[in-house]
């Protein structure tokens, strides 16, 4: 009987998460939850411990082509500071191990880490150990991240309740149009090196791409409100995968407004310039790392004047129908596919 292969593509990024999460049971008394929200949770007596890892993958995640090293370490620090946020919890320590190739000198790692810093600096978290060591094919950079939440106040993705409203901070899409523009710049100067950058007027959704911010300014406001999210997840594959994990994970539907999406003018202007849908780019871009929350309609006072967050829908009992109610009047399912190896 010949041995047979599963192309890891016929499975997806989500598809092989849960296939992985099948085979692996937890064992200790401390641990809490393992595979399947934006960070594991650890009982430390008190109060609940959250830890999270990212890579990030020259030549898949980054092209240094176009990406500051600098911005690059800040960004490394940010996307993780950002799963810690999600469970509505508060960073402390992180740890850095990166594999370099010799094509990076030490005036190049010292700029990686000054982004680092930066970003410690910013969230306030210490950087307090990691490895290094060498690599045949670029550079790759993994980040872990160790958090606190108190007990009473930890909030996952699974806890989202009919009737609930839907809400994001920030905007949507502005970081895959960004990266779109990089992307176009860069075939445009490799076809002619004498050719300058156009990406004046774009600087947000650059920034956007290269230099993210994880959104823990809103997780203290949401603290002086009063207010508790029933459920959370940070947007890192894009609004629509984000907020199917929710409904998947929670047992409810929702719905999704369409003139309600919050998406920056720089974003609609280059969605139109490079022909491709502002919703489109808010749906499925991926790299906002902006947050996705419910809170029980009886927050809404609270918060409905913070400029940091938009009500986008509301949850519904309709277990996985999730929608979009578009300005037409019309309903269509919300779909994503998440990560693939030929993205």
């Amino acid at each position: 009987m010949a041995d047979t292969r599963t192309e890891i593509n016929s499975l997806g990024e989500f598809g092989l998460i849960q296939r992985i999460n099948k085979k692996i049971k937890t064992n200790l008394p401390d641990t809490i939850t393992g595979i399947g929200d934006d960070s594991a949770v650890i009982d430390l007596g008190d109060e609940f411990g959250l830890l999270s890892t990212d890579i990030l993958l020259e030549g898949v995640h980054f092209d240094l082509t176009f990406f500051p090293l600098k911005h690059l370490g800040y960004k490394a620090i940010a996307i993780n500071v950002s799963d810690i946020a999600a469970m509505n919890g508060t960073p402390r320590q992180v740890t850095v191990a990166i594999a370099l190739s010799n094509r990076f000198s030490v005036e190049a790692v010292d700029e990686l880490y000054e982004g680092i810093h930066a970003a410690c600096k910013d969230f306030n978290v210490d950087l307090v150990g990691g490895d290094t060591t060498s690599s045949r094919s670029g550079l790759l950079i993994s980040v872990s991240v160790f958090g606190r939440v108190k007990k009473d106040k930890i909030t996952y993705r699974h806890g989202a309740r009919p009737n609930d409203l839907l809400c994001v901070t920030g905007d949507l899409g502005g970081a895959y149009m960004g990266l779109q523009l990089l992307e176009r710049e860069k075939q445009v100067f490799m076809a002619n090196p004498q050719m300058q950058p156009e990406l004046e007027g774009k600087d947000y959704v650059i920034q956007r791409q290269l230099r993210p911010e994880a959104r823990m300014d809103v997780i203290y406001e949401l603290a002086e409100a009063g207010v508790l999210p029933t459920s959370m997840i940070d947007l890192s594959d894009g609004l629509a995968s984000d907020l199917l994990h929710i409904c998947a994970q929670s047992g409810v539907g929702a719905i999704v407004f369409e003139e309600k999406l919050p998406i920056d003018e720089q974003t609609y202007i280059a969605a139109t310039e490079l022909n491709l849908g502002p919703v489109t780019a808010a749906l499925n871009g991926g790299e906002d790392y902006e947050l996705l929350f419910t809170v029980p309609q009886v927050s809404y006072d609270l918060i409905k004047n913070n400029p940091k967050i938009s009500f986008i829908g509301y949850i519904t009992d309709k277990k996985n129908e999730v929608l979009l109610h578009t300005n037409a009047d019309n309903r269509i399912p919300i779909t994503a596919q998440g990560w693939n190896r030929e993205n």
